[in-house]
């Protein structure tokens, strides 16, 4: 039979309704016998009122002609319930048992009457308080005893109204517990069949954030991250599974047919070198495209093996623009710093500089190449939650039925074929923000150009909140 596995769940509620247990019941037996000591403290007090009475009233006697064994004297005052006082004249030899026997009280009492001055006794019902004195030069005891009817009667509805208590407390506490552990793994256990629902085959499925519960969100968070890349891992393998081959099939077929032809006769030196250039040219073709899609590859499975920076994007901005220029000095490039926030803070991200510089300078690049070197104007802006780069270009711009397709490795659009490329800068531009748990939005309209905004969360934002905290 297999072994039943306690849940956490399970274990929360039993963990909360024994605290509630142990703390209620620690709280009632506190409060029970804090009641009963008090009780039995204010019952000796006035069983010691009615023993110094006793001694006044005796002392106030012109004479105490008691036998040696014992006398009993009731006050005419007041009494206690079940009053009983007592006055006796100490034995010569210091032998109570005579005494004891008759009253039923241990001799040992009467003996620390005697040694101490003063005692106390209790036999559970009755409550006994003694004096000792001296009267006429002879010594004499004066007990005063009662039946504490608090103790007997109304501590025991007390005891009887503290269980109640307790029981529908535990009762009480066993619902609170199954409703407050029901509630606190609601979440989680609608998280988790919200995990079993993704596959390979809806990765575009994201967790939710939950309110009012930073620790959890913080998981979800991380979660749907995790989920990004994966979906980018898996978009990556699908494009290149249903692009490569004929990618690399095309520049492998003219270097084979070239080669073919050139050996199946004899030809001039001048012949044999053009052939040979003509394999060298598409060799070079060959080797950029698998160059292109090892880096696709790399960027669209593994983002965690990067060096993680905090990178400010005005910088790195002005860094590319830099690059681009040496590269082409036909790039115009105009950067508006318009928006630029007051606190330099917000335009800090965190993420790998080499990657980010890679994707802005495709972006850029491209906006300069498609637009015939015309102005491109790069625009920078931020907020407290995220930084924003808006790439706008008035170039040929990408036709409307083929905006689906723009993130496919390897696609050109159609009226791009007097433009040289490979179609890997904007895949590759979308993974690197992809890891940067950030969005690339690209409009286009046809012969009006093309704006592409990037956003990246800027570590501002939490940079605040651990202040705060």
């Amino acid at each position: 039979m297999p072994n039943k596995v306690m849940t956490n769940q399970t274990k929360t509620m039993v963990l909360l309704m024994v605290v509630f247990i142990t703390v209620i019941s620690l709280f009632g037996g506190l409060v029970y016998f804090s009641i009963v000591n008090f009780s039995h403290q204010r019952f000796y007090e006035l069983l010691k009122i009615r023993t110094t009475t006793i001694v006044q009233i005796e002392k106030s006697k012109a004479s105490l002609d008691l036998p040696e064994n014992h006398i009993l004297n009731g006050l005419n005052d007041e009494e206690l319930p079940m009053e009983r006082d007592y006055v006796f004249a100490v034995p010569t030899d210091s032998n109570f048992k005579n005494i004891s026997k008759e009253v039923h009280i241990p001799d040992t009492f009467f003996k620390n009457i005697i040694r101490k001055g003063e005692a106390n006794y209790n036999d559970k019902e009755f409550y006994y308080i003694g004096q000792s004195f001296r009267f006429n030069q002879k010594d004499y005891i004066a007990i005063a005893s009662a039946k504490n009817h608090y103790v007997v009667y109304y501590l025991g509805f007390l005891k009887r109204t503290i269980i109640t208590c307790m029981v529908l407390s535990i009762f009480f506490s066993m619902i609170f517990s199954f409703y407050l552990s029901k509630t606190l793994f609601k979440p989680i256990l609608k998280i988790t069949g919200k995990v079993k629902q993704i596959s390979s085959e809806n990765l575009h499925l994201r967790l939710e954030p939950q309110p009012d519960n930073k620790e959890l969100n913080e998981l979800i968070d991380t979660f749907n991250t995790m989920l990004t890349r994966i979906e980018t891992s898996f978009e990556t393998q699908n494009h290149l599974i249903g692009n490569v081959s004929h990618e690399l099939r095309t520049p492998l077929t003219s270097i084979m047919g070239e080669a073919d032809v050139a050996l199946s006769i004899n030809r001039t030196a001048e012949e044999y070198k053009e052939t040979l250039e003509i394999i060298l040219d598409e060799a070079e073709k060959l080797d950029k495209k698998i160059k292109a899609l090892l880096l696709i590859a790399q960027t669209g499975f593994d983002g965690k093996i990067q060096k993680i920076d905090r990178v400010r994007i005005d910088q790195l901005l002005w860094d590319v623009i830099e690059t681009l220029r040496k590269i082409n000095s036909k790039n115009n490039i105009y950067l508006d710093i318009s928006m630029l926030p007051d606190n330099p803070k917000k335009l800090k991200v965190q993420g790998n500089e080499q990657l980010l510089h890679l994707a802005v300078a495709n972006i850029i690049n491209n906006g300069c190449k498609y637009s015939d070197f015309q102005q491109v104007k790069v625009s920078l802006g931020a907020t407290d939650t995220d930084v924003y780069i808006i790439v706008k270009d008035n170039g040929i711009g990408i036709p409307e039925s083929e905006m689906d397709k723009i993130y496919d490795p390897f696609f050109r659009a159609s009226n791009t074929k007097n433009y040289e490329g490979y179609g890997i800068g904007l895949p590759l531009a979308r993974n690197i923000v992809r890891m940067h748990n950030g969005e690339l939005i690209v409009s286009s309209h046809e012969n009006q150009g093309t704006t592409v905004q990037l956003r990246f969360p800027t570590i501002f934002g939490t940079q605040q909140e651990e202040k705060q905290s």
